[in-house]
């Protein structure tokens, strides 16, 4: 039932429909890239926010020294190559040569060194590293020379993470922002530049192709490779109803619908101009985030009732459909298919109402309020919180059910605050399955506390397990190491999983080389 807030005059999809002015309709053959992405752009800096779409706008906009190809290996981007010394301690990256700034201005070592230095403050695998690091230093303006205090070998992986938090390169004066302060000014070296007189948050986003970026040679594979931009101009248009969103796929208004609902896909692709494909084959793990800062759920035994109601076949069914084939349940922060993914088994979620309510009980709940922050304009996410706030209700929380649109949500989620100042409860999001691979990538099972992602789990076991996972002699021990961190996570309730899915994006035929990744990519898309 939750759906139905998403699938609101759906029965218009076999029927034309007009779009709010201006018209984005245009002849077949054109210029312009026009798609709609999954939700609406509020936050710019993909450093400052893990909003999914910011990254996928970082993506236009920056490039990286190094990304990840779809056999998860870091592979040479900006990067010309690299040398390791002797002992492990010094790590030498040279640039390619001709690399420029949106602005004109070529991209420097150092420019690159204050990029790593933001993101290392925010990023998780990224604060990992920093913690090794006794200088970073440009000796030229193509040297980047990274100093640490003992070897690290997955200093690659960790710069060349392709999934949310990406260690993007811009320009050292950006660069020098504060890492908890949004930058504003969109000046990367990607293949495409953000035009900010035209960007109308809530209605749409236009970037032009970069004329000054060099791809390399090699063939596109995700985030790595040739990042050619064939077409010249991009247009995003936020279109938060997926009735019209899907009639304007079928009438040749827009080209690419980045997610649309499971529903209405049959019949979108029994058009014969329409074409699908699973956009990124790892999945994604849908996520409910407690506040560990603030009551309710700074006590853990609050936090273990609301785990023990979570039934993972309500949230899939409410967010994904029926489709079973595109959905699964997965009772892990490691998802299915990687490498440290264990069940967690029916007694830590067993998907009892009543057994929720007698924990609350135990735990001596006095009604305090229960502020869930949702998002009406995101149909991936929105039934989650319907989901939770029903189930809530049921086992007798005082639920405040607080409805806005996802840019709302990802500023407000960054509130420290109580509820009664502005403050938060719970949200839910999703995140690419590659981003909880490992206990270096994940955020989920980090224990940082203030340093951490929004909802702050603080755990300092759970941190010197992650340590002792780095610096673990083989693949056993790294094993048995992660296992116990993923453990303590579940218990201690980090994060609840509610599910694991797999987004099927869908296309005009008019357009090919969609490529598959974490990211909806805009190079290599051309007119078919």
């Amino acid at each position: 039932m939750y759906r139905r807030n998403f699938l609101k005059g759906a029965a218009a999809l076999a029927a034309p429909t007009a779009l709010a002015t201006p018209s984005i309709a245009q002849p077949a053959k054109t210029a312009t890239l026009r798609f709609v992405p999954q939700a609406n752009l509020s936050v710019l800096d993909p450093i400052w926010t893990t909003a999914t779409v910011t990254n996928e706008h970082g993506y236009y906009v920056f490039d990286t020294l190094y990304s990840t190809d779809s056999r998860m290996r870091p592979q040479p981007q900006m990067a010309e190559g690299h040398e390791v010394s002797g002992n492990g301690r010094l790590w030498r990256i040279r640039l390619r040569e001709g690399l420029k700034f949106h602005d004109g201005t070529p991209v420097r070592a150092i420019d690159c060194v204050a990029s790593l230095q933001r993101w290392a403050r925010r990023e998780s695998f990224g604060q990992l590293l920093a913690k090794v690091v006794d200088r970073w230093a440009a000796p030229d303006d193509r040297t980047i020379e990274i100093h640490l205090t003992r070897p690290f070998p997955l200093l690659l992986d960790a710069i060349g993470k392709a999934d949310s938090s990406v260690a993007f390169i811009m320009p050292e004066r950006l660069a020098l922002t504060d890492a908890n302060t949004a930058i504003k000014e969109m000046v990367g070296s990607g293949p495409y530049r953000f035009i900010a007189s035209e960007f109308n948050s809530g209605s749409r986003v236009i970037y032009e192709k970069f004329d000054g970026y060099v791809p390399r040679s090699e063939k596109p594979d995700w985030a790595t490779g040739a990042k050619i931009a064939y077409f010249p101009r991009v247009e995003w248009t936020m279109i938060p109803d997926p009735a019209t969103a899907a009639a304007a796929l079928q009438n040749g208004e827009i080209d690419w619908w980045e997610r649309p609902l499971s529903d209405l896909q049959p019949a979108l692709l029994k058009n014969p101009n329409v074409a699908g494909q699973v956009a990124d084959p790892g999945g994604r793990l849908a996520l409910m985030r407690l506040n560990h800062l603030q009551p309710p759920f700074n006590d853990v035994r609050l936090r273990r009732a609301v785990r023990l109601a979570v039934i993972q076949e309500d949230y899939m069914r409410a967010a994904r459909g029926d489709d079973t084939s595109l959905w699964t349940t997965c009772r892990s922060l490691y998802p299915k298919d990687t490498p440290y993914y264990r069940d967690a088994g029916p007694a830590m979620m067993p998907g009892n109402l009543d057994a929720a309510r007698a924990a609350l009980k135990e735990a001596g709940y006095a009604g305090q309020k229960v502020v869930i922050i949702n998002p009406t304009d995101f149909p991936d996410i929105g039934p989650l919180g319907q989901v939770t706030a029903d189930a809530l209700k049921r086992i007798g929380m005082n639920v405040d059910l607080q409805e806005s649109d996802w840019g709302t949500v990802v500023q407000r989620r960054a509130s420290r605050e109580p509820v009664e100042k502005g403050g938060w409860s719970i949200f839910h999001t999703t995140g690419s399955a590659m981003s909880y691979a490992s206990p270096a990538v994940s955020p989920l099972v980090r224990g940082q506390g203030a340093a951490g992602w929004f909802g702050w789990w603080t755990s300092a076991k759970a941190e010197e397990m992650t340590q002792e996972w780095l610096e673990a002699p083989d693949d056993a021990t790294q094993a048995r190491v992660a296992d116990a961190i993923g453990a303590l996570a579940m218990d201690e309730v980090a994060t609840i999983p509610l599910g694991q899915f797999y987004i099927r994006t869908l296309f005009r035929r008019s357009i090919t080389g969609v490529l598959q990744g974490v990211s909806a990519y805009p190079w290599n898309v051309r007119p078919a």
